[in-house]
């Protein structure tokens, strides 16, 4: 029985050594099957066969069980293997699918853009108007446009780092490989660990705000089933279009048009309700009852299917910022240095925690090579990065002027802008609570796919396997968890958090590898002139400063 699987006959007579055996183990020897032309009897996307080739199929299939497969004796020879657009593999069902070619795979320059995009638009979104409001209208502005610009540079240059290494095929190389290759062991593990720090940072701010569109989609739901009308806040405008401050730092006699709303049902079953359904106390614990098992899946396939709701929940947040601030109209009021009791100045010190912020937002460098690879024309890489940047901008830039341009200032003060501007918001809006919604069912299908990033990385590196044992993993898991439970209960600041974890891993993928690397690559062509050193050190040390000044503010 142990010989069943061993070819009946073989070239290789029991006196040949092991090195001469391994040179007929060429990878040219293992073709699909070839079916002429001729003998394809429908002209589809799943071609049958005539009963012609699938009776030459069969013998094929005898004579390599009579035969081992590194004999050269019945492979077809060179000259008649057709191009790959012309291959069809045989399927013993009868039909014949056509051998697809690295071309067809490839992305218009439309399609890439937008997959940047899509893949660029996180929860950084919204923050922004917090962002603004940290940095000065007019300074945040400025502060965006200019960090724009600064990391399209730097993603630039991780683009055509692959390039400026001679004598070698990169084409399939990420940038961790560029790392290791100028800075060996150090530069990849670098690029790991920073990596890491991006997509647990991420994965702790979906925590928090998971937790957040949980507790107000649970509280809207109540409200609604139980025929409530509670305010979120004690401070807030009148009208339909409500708008709330949910931390007022504001006398709330000072101004008649800020209507004072006291929680008036003090019943049990309101005050049970709030006991078991706080957004810091309980919310946070009860996710890990859907989430945790979600983590320990061996593939993310299934989650991968869910990615488009992150397009629908963009789109959906930029229609309700335009219907508020239609609604709202604009309340602006220009003092370059000064605050009053409703605005703020044009120019605060805090600008910093912007570009912390900025920096996640634009954050794309760890996988823009790949993006790009899939483009159909690479002769338009750079224009279709820097198209797919400026649309990134864009989308920034105009919810985070609307919502601080239409926050009501008079008679909330523009200090109140939450750094989730959905906080700024009752639960009881209907608009809002279909963006909540959205967004809570994608992080949810997300979540997952981010820990099993963080599991492929970590466990890839350091066990050379990315499911070593359900108990590796769910060790991990339980780390992933954690961090995310604590932060959601004890900080749940997510401008903070972001703009943590953005500093940390944009000071080594967006300031400092990719400016290192093209000092050393052009230091090793004899090309670094010091204008390009100046430039590019300037880069680093702005990089470093960005990190520095979020432990200041």
């Amino acid at each position: 029985m142990e010989d069943d699987g061993k070819p009946l006959l073989g070239s290789i007579q029991a006196g040949d050594d092991y090195s001469d055996q391994m040179d007929f183990l060429d990878s040219r020897q293992r073709r699909p099957f070839h079916v002429e032309p001729r003998n394809i009897v429908e002209d589809s996307g799943q071609e049958r066969v005539s009963a012609e080739a699938s009776v030459l199929n069969s013998r094929v299939h005898y004579y390599g069980r009579l035969a081992a497969s590194s004999d050269r004796l019945l492979a077809p020879p060179d000259h008649v293997i057709p191009p790959p657009e012309e291959l069809y593999i045989y399927s013993p069902l009868g039909t014949a699918f056509k051998v697809q070619g690295e071309g067809t795979a490839k992305n218009p320059s439309i399609v890439t853009i937008f997959a940047i995009w899509n893949t660029m638009m996180g929860t950084s979104i919204l923050s922004m108007p917090w962002g603004i409001k940290q940095s000065g209208f007019t300074l945040g502005i400025i502060i965006l446009i200019l960090m724009g610009f600064l990391t399209l540079y730097c993603c630039y240059r991780i683009l055509k780092s692959t390039k400026s290494i001679p004598y070698i095929d990169t084409s399939d190389w990420e940038f961790p490989d560029v790392c290791k290759y100028y800075f060996g062991r150090l530069g990849q593990w670098s690029s790991l660990l920073f990596s890491m720090v991006s997509l647990l940072g991420a994965m702790v701010v979906y925590w928090v705000l998971m937790s957040n569109f949980l507790f107000n989609t649970g509280k809207f739901i109540y409200n609604y089933v139980h025929h409530m009308n509670m305010s979120d806040s004690e401070f807030g405008t009148n009208g339909t279009d409500r708008v709330v401050c949910p931390y007022p730092d504001v006398d709330p006699h000072k101004n008649s048009s800020i209507s004072l709303h006291y929680v008036s049902d003090n019943s049990t079953d309101t005050a049970l309700f709030d006991h078991w359904w706080s957004k810091t106390k309980t919310i946070p614990f009860y996710l890990i009852v859907l989430l945790l098992p979600l983590l320990n899946f061996r593939s993310a396939s299934f989650f991968a299917r869910f990615t488009f709701l992150g397009t629908i929940s963009v789109i959906y947040l930029i229609i309700l910022v335009t219907v508020k601030a239609f609604r709202l109209g604009f309340h602006l009021e220009f003092h370059w240095f000064d605050s009053t009791d409703f605005f703020i100045p044009e120019f605060r010190i805090w600008c910093p925690q912007l570009t912390g912020v900025l920096t996640l937002a634009f954050f794309i460098h760890n996988c823009i090579i790949t993006l790009m690879k899939n483009n159909k024309n690479q002769e338009n890489n750079v224009r279709d990065l820097s198209l797919a940047y400026l649309l990134v901008g864009l989308t920034y830039l105009y919810v985070g002027v609307m919502i601080f341009a239409s926050f009501p200032s008079p008679p909330l003060s523009k200090e109140c802008i939450e750094p989730n501007f959905l906080d700024n918001f009752p639960s009881s809006d209907v608009m809002v609570f279909v963006a909540r919604a959205c967004l809570l069912f994608q992080m949810t299908s997300v979540y997952p796919l981010l820990g099993y990033l963080v599991r492929v990385q970590l466990m890839g590196h350091i066990f050379g396997d990315h499911y070593p044992s359900f108990f590796h993993v769910f060790i991990l898991n339980i780390i992933l968890v954690a961090t995310g439970v604590l932060m959601a209960r004890f900080y749940p600041n997510i401008g903070s958090i972001i703009r943590y974890s953005g500093a940390t891993c944009g000071l080594a993928l967006v300031f400092v590898f990719p400016s290192a690397v093209h000092l050393k690559a052009l230091r090793r062509s004899g090309e670094l002139r010091w204008p390009s050193a100046c430039f590019h050190i300037l880069l680093i040390v702005i990089g470093v400063a960005n990190l520095l000044a979020q432990f200041f503010m």
